[in-house]
């Protein structure tokens, strides 16, 4: 059993992350829902980039995007991923490792259909992750984009969810001299339990 208290108590992960998430949304200037997604190519060239986390489900992290840019193709074709969010003004962190599905049903389109009819216009005009020649042809597109869809755009097929399913999550917080705290839940698969583990700084 680790000797865990204040800010790390609690046998649930994700309850954890909902916990801290929402100190931060309390502390942080900007996008506390902003986190590192981690991919590999089929190389395994690694990417990273920012995304904003959308919910935190009871078993997931889910967050949207094009399926047809390089964020998304790499995260189909690997079917895992890794997140990392850092809030300085707590001066703590939260990593995740984990597999990734899908949601594009009733979910995505909810979520769609919630946006700004700019930012849904957006998601079909925008090729996202290819070569664009100059800002007006993506101008253009937008512009034709909104002529042909109207005021209350479908979901388009090549855009919508992932939820990253964690095998591990580490919760980090800074310590005096380095010597940080760091807790680690780490399971097998999907359905099996969380075995806990205090790390070194």
């Amino acid at each position: 059993m680790t000797d865990r208290s204040g800010i790390f108590a609690g046998d649930d992960p994700i309850a954890l992350a909902k916990s801290w998430l929402a100190e931060a949304k309390k502390t942080e200037l900007n996008d506390a829902i902003a986190v590192s997604l981690a991919t590999v190519d089929q190389s395994g060239m690694p990417n990273v980039r920012i995304v904003l986390l959308k919910e935190i489900e009871d078993n997931a992290f889910v967050f949207y995007t094009n399926y047809e840019s390089s964020k998304g193709q790499e995260l189909i074709s690997s079917g895992k991923a890794a997140l990392n969010f850092h809030w300085k003004s707590l001066r703590r962190q939260v990593r995740i490792r984990g597999l990734v599905e899908k949601e594009d049903g009733a979910q995505a389109d909810a979520y769609y259909n919630s946006r700004p009819l700019d930012s849904r216009i957006g998601a079909w005009a925008s090729q996202q992750s290819r070569p664009l020649l100059n800002r007006e042809e993506l101008e253009n597109a937008v512009r034709e984009n909104k002529d042909a869809l109207g005021a209350s755009p479908e979901r388009p097929p090549h855009w919508g969810g992932f939820r990253i399913k964690p095998l591990e999550m580490e919760f980090w917080a800074d310590g005096p001299n380095r010597l940080h705290d760091r807790f680690k839940w780490e399971k097998p698969d999907i359905d099996a339990t969380w075995t806990i583990y205090r790390l070194n700084p």
